[in-house]
């Protein structure tokens, strides 16, 4: 594809309320021109269907050959772009499991996927809770402790902003259940390993007739 066709962010959100799945996509350009946003809700359609779909209608939105940057994209929507579709098109949408071929999942929708990749360039990345990378990427740890809101450099709007009094306090006491739960779990773990050690000890010593 040509460097110099234009280059899109696409982010997605999708949830589940009530029965409805519910989607939003936001494709900003990289020249700073106006961004496209839409959204709806989908009866019985919701999780990585959901994730596919969202993604597809924003590259589907594209009138020209583009370069999009899909940001956050889930690992469903990563691996079967950059790993499944030349298999599964060369299998007839269909694939080995357990020895026998199956259809694919979502093959309507993979499909789709392929045919939208012929005219596009598609880069999944993955946000970052930390400073390694920038405000693009997500939300900035060193900002956020000097006590400054932080709003997404992507969609520059008040869809995705943190705000420093609800995520400070919500991040930290995360890391604190996180912290307690490894130290409970790791210290269980070596508590096992010694009773174990122990009991094979005494067990060698009778077999072996030692004390």
């Amino acid at each position: 594809m040509n460097d110099s066709a234009p280059h899109y962010l696409l982010m997605t959100e999708t949830s589940r309320q009530s029965g409805l799945g519910r989607w939003r996509f936001v494709l900003r350009p990289s020249d700073g021109s106006s961004p496209l946003e839409a959204g709806d809700v989908e009866p019985d359609i919701w999780g990585e269907r959901l994730d596919l779909l969202t993604v597809l209608r924003g590259l589907e939105s594209l009138d020209q050959p583009s370069r999009v940057t899909v940001v956050g994209c889930t690992r469903y929507v990563e691996q079967g772009i950059l790993y499944g579709l030349a298999e599964w098109r060369d299998n007839q949408w269909r694939w080995e499991y357990f020895g026998q071929m199956v259809s694919v999942r979502d093959a309507d929708l993979w499909q789709r996927m392929d045919r939208v990749l012929q005219f596009h360039r598609v880069d999944c990345t993955q946000r970052r809770f930390d400073a390694g990378h920038n405000l693009t990427m997500g939300p900035h740890w060193t900002e956020t402790k000097k006590g400054k809101n932080w709003v997404d450099g992507v969609v520059k709007g008040t869809w995705l902003e943190y705000s420093v009094p609800l995520l400070s306090p919500w991040g930290g006491l995360c890391m604190e259940m996180a912290s307690w739960f490894w130290q409970k779990v790791l210290g269980f773990r070596a508590q096992w390993l010694r009773s174990r050690g122990s009991g094979f000890r005494v067990q060698a010593s009778a077999f072996f007739g030692r004390t």
